[in-house]
């Protein structure tokens, strides 16, 4: 069973149906009991960082997800729940992440932001095994810059080059979407949920 963490940020419904298609049974649970008796764990995000920590901290989501990378279960971020998992998030002050990997997200340096829309990725992690030149669906002005230490990271240039995924131990983060991004995200998914 994969559990999808519900903390008031997400796209709850479309992430939902997107990992059923693994064929693995999903549910959604702000609850620690039942979150954490899952086989993978999928921690959503869209928003601002300070605003998902703030609404992560308020149901003990923050200890969750710690707790869920401690069982060694596969663990899946999207989008601001990427960013999360660094230290520190630069948007609209500075606000602090759960500190799982180390360093900073901070705004792109390009013309136009927000960036969105579909985006190849490079240097791209085992995970994405068949689908390493497709393009994937983004939606965020703020990124990593800066690969966390012994991961494998995926890469995209918008302006400037940032970390589009990172997959370290039981740990697989992207800043995409996966569940809009059409076939190859479907894709990516599978690769993933076969870890289970």
């Amino acid at each position: 069973m994969i559990s999808i963490l519900d903390y008031g940020s997400g796209n709850l419904r479309s992430a939902q149906r997107a990992f059923e298609l693994t064929g693995h049974s999903v549910t959604i649970s702000s609850s620690s009991e039942s979150f954490l008796n899952a086989d993978a764990y999928v921690i959503p995000g869209v928003g601002a960082f300070g605003a998902c920590m703030q609404q992560l901290i308020s149901i003990g989501g923050d200890q969750l997800v710690r707790e869920a990378v401690a069982t060694g279960k596969p663990v899946f971020g999207i989008c601001v729940g990427m960013q999360i998992f660094f230290s520190e998030g630069l948007e609209k002050g500075v606000h602090q992440g759960l500190g799982i990997f180390d360093g900073q997200v901070s705004e792109i340096s390009a013309p136009v932001l927000p960036h969105i829309g579909w985006n190849s990725v490079e240097d791209s992690s085992p995970l994405f095994a068949g689908v390493e030149d497709q393009s994937f669906y983004f939606v965020h002005s703020y990124a990593a810059k800066i690969s966390p230490s012994n991961s494998n990271s995926t890469w995209t240039t918008y302006g400037e080059r940032f970390v589009s995924a990172v997959e370290k131990d039981n740990v697989f983060i992207t800043q995409f979407h996966p569940e809009k991004s059409g076939d190859a995200g479907l894709q990516l998914i599978k690769n993933w949920a076969a870890s289970i």
